[in-house]
């Protein structure tokens, strides 16, 4: 009886053995890839996107060279997947605090200007590594595509509840010029914070933001009311 469980057992470590080896390298490739990817977001910020190299990127991770070759092949395909990480990264932080934000359209439009403002998505480095890929984004059609059609989900949305705002509160605005414009303040607030602009921090550009809700949406917030929030 004994022998037959052992037999069991041994069979069942040889068919898990290689599935949980397979598994081991997956994981440590996705876990390899993410370290380059970090790395390169350093470098983004530290040297911008023209003087960033993979040797940069390889130093920057404590990797061989090699490493990076191996993961990513070329620079532009590097930077490809460092800009698609962003996006994901971004993409899942806005719609987590529109789904936690409940049904209400006031209280969604709040909660993703607030996460605009958030430290895990605005900070210092991850804005410059952002206006690096802005600045090359008019000549890689790339970059314009994988831009292009994140942006147009958030900003969709940004409109969708701008139209139930409209119809709540009986407003006489064109809901997509006052998304735009919401859109356009909130780029602009994230570029001064990277540039240390007039001694901007996120509170004060969370503050004009939430201004600029109040004056679009007076029935539905209140300046008095925005001052009081805090972001993370």
């Amino acid at each position: 009886m004994r022998s037959m469980v052992a037999a069991m057992k041994t069979a069942t470590v040889k068919e898990a053995g290689p599935e949980a080896e397979k598994r081991g390298r997956k994981a440590s490739k996705e876990t390899r890839q993410l370290q380059l990817i970090e790395a390169t977001i350093d470098s983004l910020a530290k040297r911008g996107y023209s003087d960033t190299t993979m040797a940069d990127v390889a130093d920057g991770a404590g990797l061989s060279r090699g490493i990076v070759n191996f993961h990513f092949e070329s620079k532009e395909k590097l930077l490809i997947a460092t800009l698609q990480h962003m996006y994901d990264e971004y993409s899942a932080h806005w719609r987590a605090a529109l789904t936690k934000a409940g049904d209400d359209p006031a209280r969604q439009l709040q909660a993703l200007v607030a996460a605009d403002f958030d430290r895990s998505v605005c900070n210092k480095r991850k804005l410059a590594a952002w206006c690096a890929f802005w600045g090359e984004a008019k000549s890689r059609p790339t970059y314009q595509a994988l831009s292009g059609s994140r942006d147009k989900d958030y900003q969709q949305t940004v409109v969708d509840l701008c139209v139930r705002l409209k119809d709540d509160g009986g407003y006489d605005f064109d809901p997509e010029a006052t998304a735009l414009g919401l859109s356009a303040m909130l780029e602009g607030l994230w570029l001064r914070l990277m540039m240390a602009a007039e001694n901007v921090t996120r509170e004060t550009a969370h503050q004009a933001a939430t201004d600029y809700l109040a004056s679009a949406f007076p029935k539905h917030f209140s300046r008095k009311e925005a001052g009081a929030r805090k972001i993370a």
